[in-house]
């Protein structure tokens, strides 16, 4: 029988008999998500008996209270009476109030936790029913099998407990373990909290079956430990075979994803493990051309020799052959840490594949008159060819390059550095006639421009130039050379943290010089990246409030948050005091500090603080700068960036607008995302101020680089659109740097290189974040611009056997071979123009012959008749012809030489040229005839073999393999990438490839002009 009101079952409750109470609340229990607002009006007498500890049913009545609040919508109560419920509150039951209740009751509990753990003196210690509804909740998850979402709860609750046993009790330890790795580095917000976790993950991959080095080391990398992985190297030299090429590939990634100053530390640990740490080779090679440097290092590795060797010294021929291996091994990590190998392979790697298209830049430089675009053909070049080092379009137009004046011929200098990135070894010898000379006036320019190439091609690995270029910075008197001497400097020593390069700096920037000082303020930054270094942020910000320069200012701006990389939370007391000072370039420095600070994280609070900014600043350098950032942070999920700039794009403001572009071309770099690329496509088009459009170009180029039409359709439009932007006379001068820009950037390294913030392992590219900060202050200072060749990363496969060398080795790509191929060179005007010339001449040859025939006829008439008229004349008259008959008779002699010349060589020319081209359009015409049909018969291939070292691109990655037959196995998955260690399976001898020299094409391989046509030579 069904009941139409509880009033009746309400009534039992005033009832004396406790029997006839704990009848009502089962029956309330039952009809209560029906009858809840009748029940709501007697509320507290169910309140009264919970609280009635002598009630038997006590935790009954605390059940329904709950879920009457539950109806109620107040759900505080509710939880606060469902932990009154004890064990009647079921965690296993499926409906929707115990799923809100559980929700709410973790939240509750999350923040309980984190509370005592952030302040454990002011926090309230956590109710143990509280506890216990969760611990039922992560164990039901853990009876279901339901791993990650355990792991998830354990991660947000701090519980590490519950982390390690939602990993080991998992049936995929190692797919948890992985899982495990990205949450926390994706997810975790709190800096010492993340570290906790990742020790955990350490110990669980040490414990291991068979224990995972490689994720270890990535793991310690966070933790900044070098001594434990200086140990793990160690001991996985001295265990020999396969362990020793693991040994190599952890010294590979390291590499590619530790700073300076931690590669420094595990060499220093890794050498006294050598039985004879004296004898491994000193990666340490001072370039420079004064002697005081070189001997006072050498000094001082003679003292640290002296320290290290005060055990016995040994000779090599006293070692056992175990230890000699050893020796040999440890020497082997030592040259892949220094960076030596990596740099020199992925050099190999850009000029064997160099494809950059000169025709392009050729029709570049015909277009363009105005400084402004010369400057940025030049930048443009040393995209193009960027670490090939194929300077041959600045050797061809030499006379052009010399319009480059002042600061353009720094420009032009340094762009050297740009194309011969990495080319370590040479640099010196490459650059020493740009370099400051003793002797001689200069007005500095190009000296400048050269110690900022030094730089560049020694960014983040200048561990042999430092004291060359700090030498040249005390040294230099003029201030363009200190400018270029600084931002060089602050390249090679970034995130060294050396204090006399510091403190060098700082007395640049002391100097009050706008234009050394701007250079000094990067570099400062860049010098003490990520050191959160108290006592160099006090010296920037308090001589940036003090100084009268604009220039120092904007200089400043960009150290300071040069010095907050990747330090989370811990920045935000800096970010804070930056945002709210009264001069708006400082509170753009606190935008640039939170962008690096959360660079990569996605940090919700971040990107928030970001938008009110962006929308709420006086200034408009500020919210330019605020939006900007936010691609810095999103990097890592560049889809969710087109959703959060959507409407900044569409801003009345033209510098939020400019923000939004640059956001998607930083987030979105090397993506080809359709949604990004259908934002920037209006502002390009049809956006009323131009550098809007020309930051629109730039990020457009960014977002396509090492994109076909097969894998992004929008491709070709905007290679188009940069020529059409170029070669249009009408169109502004800023539209066009930034298409010349982009030209420079979608074909950027020979076309094997693209824009990414993060490195393979999935670690921050250090670099790449720094290049792109800078870069984006073009806006302020063209020069700066270079710096984003430190984004560029090498698209490439480089497989290696044990003596570090590249074997002849076959990759498959599972994918048609057109899919990723470099685009088609641009196509020569000349064949046409030479086609119609041809015709023209075949048409007139015949009519010209009789018109110089009538001619001729003409002139032997003429002069009869002036010959007759003259006798007829005064004498003075017959003097004056005499006179002029002469002259006239030599000018007429001439032409009729002239036209007989002309007249043979169209004859030769129609005699000869005519049939030859004949057959030449013929021929053309049957081959691509021939070959049409041939792509007819022959369907291309789904598949491609592609030769060690390979190009393959981001997108490629996941359909390469090692070709069968091969008898090499990889030591990782090939779909990483990158340097891959190879272990040679076969018996056979290997076939190495043989390394190319630098310097890109010589002259002897460049294209010859076309022999003339026959001809016959006669003299007159």
């Amino acid at each position: 029988m069904n009941i139409t009101s509880a009033a009746g079952i309400i009534s039992l409750l005033d009832e004396p008999m406790f029997e006839l109470k704990v009848f009502a609340l089962k029956k309330l229990d039952v009809i209560v998500d029906e009858f809840w607002p009748e029940i709501s009006e007697a509320i507290e007498k169910i309140e009264i008996l919970h609280e009635d500890k002598g009630f038997s049913q006590h935790d009954l009545a605390a059940l329904v209270a709950s879920k009457v609040y539950y109806h109620l919508g107040s759900f505080e109560d509710a939880l606060t009476y469902a932990l009154g419920a004890g064990g009647l509150f079921d965690v296993n039951s499926r409906n929707e109030y115990v799923d809100t209740i559980v929700a709410k009751c973790i939240d509750f509990y999350i923040q309980q936790r984190v509370a005592l753990i952030e302040n454990p003196t002011e926090a309230k210690p956590i109710d143990a029913r509280l506890e216990a509804i969760v611990n039922r909740m992560i164990q039901r998850c853990l009876d279901d099998g339901q791993y990650r979402q355990a792991l998830g709860i354990a991660l947000e609750t701090r519980r590490m407990d519950i982390f390690k046993s939602s990993i080991m009790q998992s049936d995929d330890i190692p797919g948890m373990l992985s899982y495990a790795f990205q949450v926390a580095m994706s997810l975790i917000q709190n800096r010492a909290f993340r570290n906790t976790v990742l020790r955990a993950l350490v110990e669980l991959y040490r414990n291991l079956g068979v224990p995972d080095y490689v994720s270890m080391c990535q793991c310690l990398i966070f933790l900044e430990d070098p001594l434990a992985v200086a140990e793990i190297l160690d001991k996985l030299t001295k265990e020999g075979g396969q362990t020793v090429l693991m040994a190599y590939q952890i010294a590979f990634d390291l590499y590619e994803s530790a700073t300076q100053q931690f590669l420094g530390e595990v060499l220093q640990a890794l050498k006294t493990t050598a039985p004879i740490p004296s004898a491994l080779p000193t990666n340490f090679k001072p370039q420079g051309l004064n002697p005081p440097t070189g001997t006072a290092e050498e000094k001082s590795d003679s003292r640290t020799d002296d320290d290290g060797d005060v055990t016995v010294e040994r000779s090599v021929d006293s070692l056992n052959e175990a230890e000699k291996e050893h020796q040999s091994n440890i020497e082997k990590l030592v040259n892949i840490l220094s960076g030596e190998i990596s740099i020199d392979l992925q050099l190999q790697f850009l000029i064997r594949s160099n494809h950059a298209d000169l025709q392009i830049l050729r029709a570049t430089k015909e277009a363009v008159r105005v400084s402004i675009c010369h400057t940025a053909t030049v930048i443009a070049n040393a995209f193009m060819h960027s670490g090939t080092t194929s300077d041959q379009f600045l050797r061809d137009n030499l006379e052009w390059l010399a319009r480059a004046t002042n600061w353009a011929k720094l420009t032009a200098t340094a762009s050297l550095g740009v194309i011969h990135r990495g080319h370590e070894q040479d640099s010196l010898a490459l650059m020493q006639s740009y370099l400051p000379k003793e002797a001689g006036p200069s007005s500095g320019y190009s000296e400048g421009g050269g110690l900022y190439a030094l730089g560049l091609i020694h960014a983040n690995h200048g561990e042999n130039i430092i004291d060359y270029l700090l030498q040249q910075l005390k040294d230099a008197k003029n201030e363009n050379v200190r400018h270029g001497g600084c931002l060089g400097l602050g390249l090679a020593a970034m995130g060294t943290h050396r204090h006399d390069v510091y403190e060098q700096l700082k007395f640049n920037l002391y100097q009050d010089d706008a234009i050394t000082g701007e250079a000094a303020g990067i570099a400062m930054g860049m010098v003490m990246l990520g050191s959160k270094n108290v006592a160099a942020i006090e010296d920037m910000v308090a001589y940036a409030q003090e100084t009268q320069h604009e220039k120092i200012l904007r200089g400043l701006a960009v150290g300071v948050a040069f010095t907050m990389y990747a330090r989370l939370e811990e920045a935000d007391p800096l970010v804070t005091s930056l945002s709210t000072d009264k001069d708006p370039v400082l509170r753009r420095s606190g935008m640039y500090t939170l962008a690096m600070a959360y660079c990569g994280t996605g940090s919700n609070k971040a990107i928030r603080k970001l938008l009110h900014v962006a929308v709420s600043d006086v200034n408009d350098d500020v919210r330019r700068a605020a939006v900007t950032s936010i691609g810095f942070l999103l990097f890592r999920t560049p889809e969710q960036c087109p959703s959060v700039v959507s409407l900044l794009a569409e801003s009345y403001n033209p510098h939020v607008r400019y923000g939004a572009a640059m956001a998607l071309g930083i987030a979105c770099a090397g993506t080809g995302l359709r949604e990004a690329i259908a934002l920037l496509e209006p502002m390009v088009k049809f956006d009323p101020v131009n550098f809007v459009r020309q930051g629109a170009l730039i990020a457009s180029a960014m977002i396509l680089i090492q994109h076909t039409d097969q894998t992004c359709p929008k491709t070709s439009f905007f290679r188009q659109l940069y020529a059409e932007v170029i070669t249009n006379k009408h169109e502004d001068v800023m539209a066009k740097y930034g298409a010349i820009l982009a030209q420079g950037i979608i074909d950027a390294g020979g076309r094997n290189v693209t824009v990414s913030l993060q490195s393979r392992t999935g670690h921050t590219n250090l670099q790449a974040v720094v290049g792109m900060l800078v870069f984006t202050n073009y806006w302020y200072w063209f020069p700066l611009a270079h710096c984003l060749s430190l984004a560029f990363s090498p698209t490439c496969l480089i497989g290696l056997n044990s003596d570090m060398k590249m074997p002849k080795l076959e990759l498959k790509s599972a994918a048609r071979p057109s899919l990723y191929a470099y685009p088609a060179p641009l196509e020569e005007k000349k064949t046409e123009e030479r086609e119609k010339v041809a015709t023209a001449v075949l048409s007139i040859a015949a009519r010209q012959k009789r018109r110089e025939t009538a001619d001729k006829k003409d002139d032997e008439k003429m002069e009869v008749d002036e010959d007759v008229l003259a006798a007829g004349k005064d004498d003075e008259k017959v003097s004056k012809m005499e006179e002029d008959k002469p002259a006239k008779e030599e000018k007429s002699k001439e032409e009729k030489s002239k036209e007989e010349k002309k007249e043979k060589d169209k004859k030769s020319s129609t005699s000869s040229g005519a049939p030859s081209a004949k057959k030449d359009d013929s021929a053309e015409t049957e081959s691509k005839e021939k070959e049409a049909t041939r792509e007819k018969k022959e369907a291309e291939p789904n598949f491609e073999i592609l030769q060690n070292p390979a190009r393959i691109l981001r997108q490629q990655l996941k359909v390469i393999s090692v070709a069968e037959g091969q008898s090499y196995v990889p030591l990782k998955d090939v779909t990483i990438g990158g340097i891959i260690m190879m272990q040679h399976t076969a018996k056979t001898d290997q076939i190495l490839v043989e390394p190319v020299a630098a310097f890109g094409p010589k002259n002897e391989e460049v294209k010859e002009p076309e022999a003339p046509e026959p001809f016959e030579y006669t003299e007159d």
